[in-house]
């Protein structure tokens, strides 16, 4: 039923993020799926912020994020599970969309933090991939 699923993965808050990754990988044994773990560094939005941070700064966030996603799907996804790894960046809902679209991706798994006052504002990024996904999203809490 599921071929390719997509599971977004927030590094910044990792330990919470084990229970969405085991969620991901018991569907991909369920129907031997494979996985493309995603994690997004977010874009600084305005260049003037970039200014503040040396040059190449964001590449090497990328480089760091790539190599703690490594670690992260080392440790908690099993061997003979079919996964990849990637790291976007830019707008978080954005990017998770656009893979999910570049992989053709079956399902989408993510992880729903508890709301706080901004998000009921402009929305989370669940909320967002939820509204807009072309395909299954599951939230898990």
């Amino acid at each position: 039923m599921y071929n390719d699923i997509l599971v977004s993965i927030d590094l910044g808050n990792a330990d919470d993020e084990v229970r969405t990754l085991e969620t991901a990988v018991d569907y991909a044994k369920a129907f031997g799926s494979r996985l493309h773990v995603m994690t997004v560094v977010p874009d600084y939005g305005m260049s003037i912020v970039g200014g503040f941070f040396p040059k190449g700064h964001e590449q090497q966030a990328i480089e760091h994020t790539n190599k703690a996603l490594h670690a992260f799907t080392k440790e908690h996804v099993p061997e003979g599970i079919r996964h990849r790894h990637i790291v976007g960046h830019g707008s978080i809902y954005r990017e998770i969309l656009r893979y999910a679209t570049e992989v053709k991706a079956d399902l989408i798994v993510l992880s729903a933090k508890r709301p706080s006052p901004e998000d009921y504002l402009i929305g989370p990024n669940a909320a967002r991939v939820v509204r807009h996904a072309q395909i299954s999203v599951l939230v898990v809490r």
